[in-house]
């Protein structure tokens, strides 16, 4: 398995290609600028990757300004958790407020996900990590075998997400961390939404 991550719009966030031999997901497509929509779809066009659905970790708008771009191009799923419902619903004021005129409001998701699921596409697999406290609904994708963890905004390299914003808790973002977090094995691999990689252990 491969990660190619992508730093996309005014809030560098981490956009994930995630692939395995041409079986590909897009996590979380920031891609706002028209140059950037290009770089995603470039990189995935000279690996011949095929791209078989959208995740998201949360919906806050820097992790969804891509959204609509990569549906409506790929014809795939746009999949998270349930409770994300309320972090998509602000999103059009939070682009009018953040100064992103030209966003594309987001699909509704087609499929939701829940805590523990197994979801697969081709040679990929991840198993859902329900992690709420930066937003109501938050999700991570943990990938056993290869000691790798698409982690959102609950944990960046020496820190970790915000609370501060609608749906966020601090008491539930510590307990996402310890009691989800930590109890994964010290050498995963921690793929967070801002910043370089981390690992459990650090």
């Amino acid at each position: 398995m491969t990660i190619q991550t992508f730093t996309f719009n005014g809030f560098q966030e981490n956009t994930s290609v995630v692939y395995s031999g041409k079986d590909a997901v897009i996590v979380d497509p920031g891609c706002y600028e028209r140059f950037e929509q290009q770089a995603l779809l470039d990189f995935i066009q000279e690996n011949a990757l095929t791209v078989h659905a959208i995740l998201n970790t949360h919906c806050h708008l820097d992790h969804i300004l891509g959204n609509a771009f990569c549906v409506n191009h790929f014809k795939v799923d746009l999949i998270t958790h349930k409770e994300e419902l309320f972090t998509l619903s602000l999103a059009e004021r939070s682009a009018q407020m953040y100064g992103f005129p030209a966003f594309v409001s987001s699909p509704e998701p087609t499929i939701f996900i829940e805590d523990h699921q197994i979801i697969r596409f081709g040679a990929l697999e991840f198993k859902v990590i329900f992690a709420p406290g930066h937003s109501i609904g938050h999700i991570a994708f943990y990938n056993e075998a290869n000691a790798v963890l698409i982690g959102g905004d609950i944990l960046f390299k020496g820190s970790f997400g915000r609370t501060d914003l609608p749906g966020g808790s601090m008491d539930v973002l510590k307990k996402s961390i310890h009691e989800r977090m930590f109890t994964l094995p010290e050498n995963t691999i921690v793929y967070p939404g801002h910043g370089p990689t981390t690992t459990i252990g650090e």
